[in-house]
């Protein structure tokens, strides 16, 4: 299989998980306390990921000036995006609770919000087969277990704001299919990238992600699991963490 194929699958993967947690928001009423603590878990899985894996493996291929780059400007750049999509109603695109329901109309930038999430995740799967080892399996596990509780809070959101199966679904997948073809196309561009290209590439993904753990994440997780949050978080931590030490 040609390993740029292989990266889409594992991207797909990836992203195939905001639609299980879709379907399981869809169909189980899941109370908004036990959204709230798998989404702390995963927002502790993607910072042990992107310190241990993206942050690290990019300054030690790269350098440190390219990376502090990358990261800084990924976080930017996320961050001007995400304020330009919530003036046009996608502040609350992952709350589970009935806050998107005073967003109506704003499908179109709920969805470019999620795909906002989602591709920095994709490319950095894409790029961890460049090395030949092999996917990142951390980054994988990382990406995946963080991708369903964000697909479980956003549709029970949308679901009680009204919105149908039809819209909440065709999100999803589009965006799954959107990570597939991020991963894809970031292994086959970047295939002949120096070390320092790949260092600020992987370091901008690592940046936006913390941003988008920081400013989405753990607000919705800390309104409904309170002090435990905490915990929760340092849980999922612990669990990427063991996952990349196993797996090394």
């Amino acid at each position: 299989m040609p390993q740029w194929l292989e990266a889409g699958l594992w991207g797909l993967l990836g992203g195939g998980a905001l639609v299980l947690g879709a379907a399981v928001a869809w169909r189980v009423p899941v109370s908004r306390g036990v959204v709230a603590g798998i989404m702390a878990f995963g927002a502790g899985v993607l910072i042990s990921a992107l310190a241990f894996d993206l942050v690290d493996e990019a300054e030690q291929s790269g350098g440190l000036v390219p990376t502090v780059v990358g990261f800084l400007g990924g976080a930017g750049v996320y961050v001007v995006v995400n304020v330009l999509l919530a003036r046009r109603g996608a502040r609350h695109r992952k709350r589970s609770g009935d806050q998107q329901a005073d967003e109506a109309g704003s499908g179109a930038a709920i969805a470019v919000g999620a795909l906002l999430d989602g591709i920095p995740e994709s490319v950095v799967l894409g790029l961890s087969l460049l090395s030949g080892g092999g996917v990142g399996v951390a980054v994988l596990v990382a990406v995946f277990i963080s991708n369903v509780p964000e697909g479980l809070s956003s549709a029970a959101g949308m679901k009680r704001a009204g919105r149908g199966a039809g819209y909440v679904f065709g999100v999803w997948t589009g965006i799954a299919v959107a990570s597939g073809l991020a991963a894809l196309l970031g292994n086959l561009l970047l295939g002949d990238a120096s070390p320092a290209t790949i260092a600020v590439i992987t370091a901008v993904a690592a940046g936006a992600i913390l941003a988008m753990v920081a400013d989405t994440m753990i607000p919705e997780a800390f309104e409904r699991s309170g002090l435990y949050t905490g915990l929760i978080t340092t849980v999922g931590f612990l669990t990427a963490f063991t996952v990349e030490r196993m797996g090394g």
